[in-house]
């Protein structure tokens, strides 16, 4: 069953919300990972709130290993090196985006100076904060894997000790037509989640916990990713 939301900036309708096996709050069902941004820029209060989320993730040790590199249109340099590093794919849609965002992981603990075995998790855990955020908000992000991070290092003279983990796009959504038409169509593509039963074990792996049982499944569900 899908549940047609409104677009807060008075765009077309589209599908934002699914519905999951299990209730989940309203924020995490209408995330969404668009490639369709507006021109708008992202006010600066704005911006604070989403990093203030991220500051408030949980870390190991309380180390906060998560360090950014956010760029605006404004920020020439900065949004040049970030969008140059990107694959070619992410590229063709993702420099639309008012703001680029590059999240590093500091790889060795502050206090003692030993590997940051899960710093990599920490900064994830920040970012899924600040997209929840970002819903709440009416903007939307989305994470890209797909950059070259040596070059990244090398244009924005990050020291070595902090590794690129993820470039994510920053922006209000816009409509799908103003992608390409191969893009529209990944846009709007069925949103597909593996049921809970194929990852959640207890007794023996491999076997569906009997903590979560099959009612609905994402995988049949259309919305955008």
């Amino acid at each position: 069953m899908i549940t047609q939301t409104k677009n807060p900036n008075n765009l077309s309708t589209l599908p934002v919300r699914v519905h999951p096996q299990a209730t989940i709050h309203e924020l995490i069902a209408a995330r969404r990972s668009p490639r369709a941004f507006s021109a708008r820029p992202v006010e600066p209060s704005a911006l604070a709130s989403l990093f203030e989320a991220a500051r408030w993730a949980p870390s190991s040790a309380n180390e906060q290993p998560w360090h950014f590199v956010v760029a605006t249109k404004a920020d020439a340099a900065a949004y040049f090196a970030l969008s140059e590093s990107l694959a070619e794919a992410n590229r063709r849609w993702a420099q639309r985006a008012p703001v680029l965002v590059l999240a590093l992981a500091k790889s060795t603990y502050s206090r003692n100076g030993r590997p940051y075995e899960h710093s990599w998790y920490d900064v994830g855990q920040a970012v899924a904060l600040l997209s929840v955020q970002a819903t709440a908000m009416n903007l939307a992000v989305h994470q890209m894997g797909g950059f070259d991070g040596a070059k990244v290092q090398r244009l924005l003279s990050i020291p070595a000790e902090f590794t690129p983990v993820i470039i994510f796009a920053v922006g209000y959504p816009d409509q799908p037509e103003s992608l390409p038409e191969d893009l529209q169509k990944r846009e709007l593509a069925p949103r597909s989640r593996k049921p809970l039963e194929h990852f959640v074990f207890t007794e023996e792996w491999g076997k569906p916990s009997p903590h979560v049982s099959a009612k609905d499944s994402f995988s049949t569900q259309p919305s955008t990713n």
